[in-house]
């Protein structure tokens, strides 16, 4: 196993012929797409990863310079297939790593045949003409509950993400992995998160890009994918999901995996 390898905890699964990448988002890990890995392993060959600074990952190797932009991120999502020596990939990416996946495939478009974003935001923040579902006042307090009491602030965090009160069984899955996470990694990752605006790339993009909402999420609201689709310089796809919250993929299954799997094997005119 490579440095690289080693560094993100990557396990390559399956014996497909076609690989697919599955990255996780913000105060997750690879875990997350437990309910999805089962239904690939025949077809695929399947690359899993920790982004560095979630809970797997060893917190002494966090750069906090070059993680202080997401240029940092997509280096190393590149940096694990070139280690792979991936030619061809389906990027599958949560949250945070559906932009991620876009500036990976504005750099390397030959890397990726085509891009499926789940609960994807080029900016959270609101704006003028843009609704990103945050006000700079909620950011603000955000910040301060990580860093005066991180673990009563996942507490209130991990219910409202997901869309579920603590005794579900996906509240108590993002409680495990945003618990594992360094207090200090944890607001670098969410400064990123929430100062990042991606708006002026999306014409950049020319990988076909599938794009998957929950109908309610706190985090993005629907509007946003509508925003993508319009502004994608790619060929791309919406489908709003009946599932609820930000973690659909855990919270509920039955609905998204179905899905997942139909945009997974299908092209964009085939959905």
């Amino acid at each position: 196993m490579g440095i690289v390898e080693e560094a993100h905890n990557v396990k390559v699964l399956g014996k497909g012929e076609k690989t697919i990448v599955l990255a996780h988002g913000f105060g997750t890990d690879q875990s997350v797409w437990k309910y999805l890995i089962p239904h690939l392993l025949d077809d695929y060959r399947v690359i899993l990863f920790d982004s560095m600074g979630s809970g797997p990952t060893n917190p002494d190797y966090f750069d906090f310079e070059r993680y202080s932009t997401i240029d940092g991120y997509v280096y190393d999502l590149l940096a694990i297939l070139q280690e792979l020596q991936v030619e061809s990939c389906i990027f599958v990416g949560h949250s945070l790593s559906t932009m991620v996946g876009l500036l990976a495939s504005i750099s390397r478009p030959d890397l990726f045949s085509k891009l499926i974003l789940l609960g994807a935001s080029p900016k959270f923040l609101n704006d003028e003409d843009y609704h990103g579902g945050f006000e700079r006042e909620e950011v603000d307090q955000l910040y301060e509950g990580i860093k005066t009491n991180y673990k009563s602030w996942c507490l209130g965090f991990a219910p409202m993400v997901v869309g579920g009160d603590m005794d579900s069984v996906a509240v108590q899955e993002f409680s495990r992995t945003l618990f594992n996470v360094r207090p200090d990694i944890a607001l670098s990752a969410a400064q990123i998160i929430f100062q990042s605006d991606l708006r002026p790339i999306l014409g950049h993009v020319t990988v076909p890009c599938h794009i998957l909402q929950s109908v309610k999420d706190l985090a993005v609201p629907v509007g946003v994918s509508e925003y993508l689709n319009k502004n994608l310089g790619s060929d791309s796809v919406v489908e709003i999901m009946r599932s609820d919250g930000h973690l659909p993929q855990l919270s509920s299954p039955d609905i998204v995996i179905p899905i997942l799997l139909r945009h997974i094997r299908c092209d964009i005119n085939e959905t």
